[in-house]
């Protein structure tokens, strides 16, 4: 709905209040207007585990895979 209302008004910009993770980033990183993401309460809680760059990286990954971008 968000992203149908900003191709309607134009407005390129899109970010959803939604807490995204591993299993659910991509379809919404797919989405060509959501241009922001709102993923770090989950990179600084999964970096406990992995540390801050891994889990970086692999979200970057996941995100890049479903935008059809190279990592």
């Amino acid at each position: 709905r968000h992203t149908r209302f900003r191709n309607v008004t134009g407005v390129q910009t899109c970010a959803l209040p939604i807490c995204l993770n591993y299993e659910n980033v991509a379809p919404i990183a797919a989405i060509p207007n959501v241009r922001e993401l709102n993923i770090g309460h989950f990179l600084i809680g999964e970096a406990i585990f992995v540390g801050l760059k891994d889990a970086i990286r692999e979200m970057r990954r996941l995100m890049d895979a479903a935008r059809g971008q190279a990592a």
